[in-house]
């Protein structure tokens, strides 16, 4: 595919005194937290949602029903002023926009009412009257509500509690601490996980998760701002970090009955070195799943549990791979019939659906291919079918598809760009709110069965007003020929083919995440138009290691990381040099997280290639990094030294020749601050000079006007060192 480039942004062939006539960006435009982010640049949205089968438009002041055929306004729902005067009548605070409200009942006029600060009212909206509500304090976190029982339950310092249906708090802990973790997400948030709380379908039992963390080395954050009493000194703001090779946290799996008040937790033995993940109710509620992982990761079983007692009943099967197996969806059962389960796996090397029965028998692969199933969104229940995104289209967009019991596939609305989509009560319908290189935002209804699509919302492109750089895509080959690696090209504003122009390749490389797609723009960030406006070549490539192209692809990472994704990296250079218009003395590279890794990386590794970085909140060393996700990629330090060692940037701090900034946030959880502190000290034992800028009190990432001032300092440097 190297002949064949996709062009987008044909502005740039308008005629120059047209060009002239373009705004261009600021910062703020491009940036999420610049001040004219929302209203210069960022496209347009509408807030739908499902009442049942009906399409539900929610704007600030109103909602209403549109018809899912012509997309037009049918049918008043509510008012934002008759909601609040219900509120007021009931003694409660009043709502300032419809736009979080919900629906969550095809069969009752119920309007769920939500803000900001987790207070939240059930309204009837025939009888005008509040028939749920609970009311919350600024310590409260991770709300988990069932619709059916009503019960919510909720955390509060580590302890874990439940409110139901008539008001009533049930505390089911009370000795919640740093140390022990009560209904919150655990396992650092792997292996899918995202809460700790799994409500029955019935709502009357809880599963939770309980989290030992007393044997966990305590990370000593800073905060250098104390707020009240003397806020002279800093204060230490401990975290529990287990980092690859030392001991993790224990992790027990408990059930609370709402209605007998007790609490029983599963029998699963001994925790240490375990990983309890994928939780999931069977519909009857009398039995839960979950699989079971060991601490290398190549080892995982599906159990089943009775709810009443705490025992085993069943390990339904087990799935095994030489280097790692990571399970990230919890098995779900078919609504049509609860004797048959679907579980996404890659056991065939690509991430696709497979079919059971409750016994644990696999029947049939349902979806197959050399491309990868990416969420299923639900079930088509008239028409016993399942809904699901992939990339079977192309290795760089997420389209949506439909498969029934046979194996027979079909494609869902429009079969281009990047989809986010939502099904309708019984799944006959979802709405699409998607993007395609060249249009911003588009919305449409479409029939799951008929494929019948109606465009409801298609977003202006704000962006016309400004003189746009061209963008294309194409691939090249891997460094070890086997595969093809999707790279954005990004060109300056108003590129001349004759000027020579200095080039920055912006990079991630990791697991979990890709740069190159089908959304608008390709992907691009606004960072990579800003400096494509100051006149930088821009250039990402998708490296083996990164997400979405199956086992193979990523699994060439193992036990090395950094070291084949920064060869098919060098792929990428390699082309860029062979551009007319790229000055190959002036290479400069950007990432942040993984990509500060490959960043400094790269830089230590092939310092005569950049002569210019700036790496954020790197890892430096895999020994620093977390257990999950580091010990599934390269094993302990104790079973790979030569891995660990080989890696390790500490050990290449004397081979910095080019300029290098590192950023980091003074309080980030993920990427320690030891990773950069530790490299500067090795720098300065090995007499190299990197740069250092850091944000106090921030995480992994800036967020607001810090990520504008961010970029800032990113593009400042670039322009001290590298123009």
């Amino acid at each position: 595919m190297n002949s064949k480039i996709i062009f987008i942004a044909m502005l740039c062939f308008l005629p120059s005194t047209i060009m002239g006539q373009k705004k261009q960006f600021t910062l703020n435009d491009l940036i999420p937290g610049g001040s004219t982010y929302y209203q210069n640049t960022y496209p347009e949205n509408k807030y739908i949602t499902w009442w049942g089968d009906n399409c539900v438009k929610l704007e600030t002041d109103r909602c209403y029903i549109i018809d899912k055929k012509t997309g037009k306004e049918v049918e008043e729902v509510f008012t934002l002023s008759a909601v609040n005067d219900i509120l007021k009548a009931e003694g409660k605070k009043r709502v300032s926009s419809m736009l979080h409200c919900s629906m969550p009942y095809q069969d009752k006029p119920y309007l769920m009412v939500e803000r900001s600060d987790n207070e939240q009212h059930l309204i009837d909206i025939k009888t005008k009257k509040i028939i749920w509500s609970s009311v919350t304090d600024k310590e409260r976190e991770n709300d988990d509500w069932n619709k059916i029982s009503m019960n919510l339950a909720y955390t509060k310092n580590h302890n874990l509690y439940v409110q139901d249906a008539n008001g009533n708090v049930h505390t089911i802990s009370t000795d919640g601490s740093l140390d022990l973790v009560y209904g919150e997400s655990v396992h650092r948030d792997e292996f899918g996980i995202v809460k700790g709380t799994f409500w029955s379908n019935d709502g009357t039992k809880l599963a939770f998760y309980r989290m030992d963390q007393s044997m966990v080395s305590t990370y000593p954050q800073i905060n250098v701002t104390p707020k009240g009493g003397d806020t002279r000194c800093a204060q230490l703001v401990p975290d529990k970090y287990p980092m690859a090779g030392e001991a993790s946290h224990k992790v027990t799996v408990g059930i609370y009955d709402v209605q007998t008040k007790k609490t029983i937790y599963l029998n699963a033995g001994d925790p240490t070195d375990r990983y309890f993940t994928n939780i999931a109710w069977a519909p009857d509620g009398k039995s839960i799943y979950m699989i079971e992982l060991n601490r290398d990761q190549n080892h995982g079983e599906l159990t089943q549990y009775d709810v009443n007692t705490g025992n085993k009943i069943n390990t339904l099967f087990t799935e095994d791979n030489p280097k790692y197996f990571e399970p990230r969806n919890p098995i779900q059962f078919l609504p049509w019939d609860s004797n048959k389960f679907i579980y996404l796996t890659r056991k065939d090397g690509y991430n696709h659906i497979y079919l059971y029965n409750k016994e644990g028998k696999m029947l049939k692969q349902l979806t197959k291919g050399n491309w990868e199933v990416m969420d299923v969104l639900g079930f088509n229940t008239s028409a016993k079918s399942i809904i699901y995104a992939s990339n079977e289209t192309s290795p760089i967009q997420k389209n949506v598809f439909t498969v029934n019991m046979n194996g027979k596939r079909k494609a869902v609305g429009k079969n281009i760009g990047w989809h986010n989509a939502k099904l309708s009560g019984n799944g006959k319908y979802i709405f699409d709110n998607y993007s395609t290189p060249e249009q911003p935002r588009l919305i449409d209804i479409v029939n799951t069965e008929s494929g019948a699509t109606t465009n409801i919302f298609t977003a202006p492109n704000k962006w016309d007003n400004y003189n746009v750089p061209k963008i294309s895509v194409g691939t090249i080959k891997s460094a070890d020929g086997k595969h093809d690696l999707y790279y954005r090209l990004i060109l300056p504003t108003d590129f001349d083919s004759t000027k020579t122009y200095p080039a920055v390749v912006y990079v991630y490389g990791g697991p979990h995440a890709h740069i190159v797609d089908a959304t608008y723009n390709y992907g691009a960030r606004g960072w990579d138009i800003w400096m494509a406006q100051k006149g930088y070549v821009m250039f990402s490539i998708d490296n083996r290691g990164s997400e979405h192209r199956g086992l193979e692809f990523e699994q060439a990472i193992f036990r090395n990381l950094g070291v084949e994704e920064m060869k098919d990296q060098l792929k990428g250079v390699e082309y860029l040099k062979s551009l007319p218009y790229v000055d190959a003395n002036r290479l400069g590279v950007h990432g942040w997280s993984f990509g500060g890794y490959m960043t400094t990386s790269l830089m230590t590794t092939y310092p005569d290639v950049f002569k210019c970085g700036v790496a954020g909140g790197p890892v430096i060393d895999w020994k620093y990094y977390e257990v999950m996700y580091g010990e599934r990629y390269m094993d302990t330090p104790q079973s790979n030294p030569e891995g660990y060692k080989n890696t390790s940037l500490l050990n290449k701090a004397g081979n910095l020749k080019g300029r290098l900034l590192v950023i980091y946030g003074g309080n980030d959880p993920t990427c320690v601050p030891q990773h950069t502190l530790s490299f500067m000290r090795a720098c300065i034992d090995a007499d190299t000079y990197p740069d250092l800028f850091t944000y106090p009190g921030d995480g992994h990432n800036m967020r607001g006007t810090d990520r504008v001032h961010l970029h800032n300092v990113i593009t400042r440097y670039f322009e001290d060192h590298l123009k």
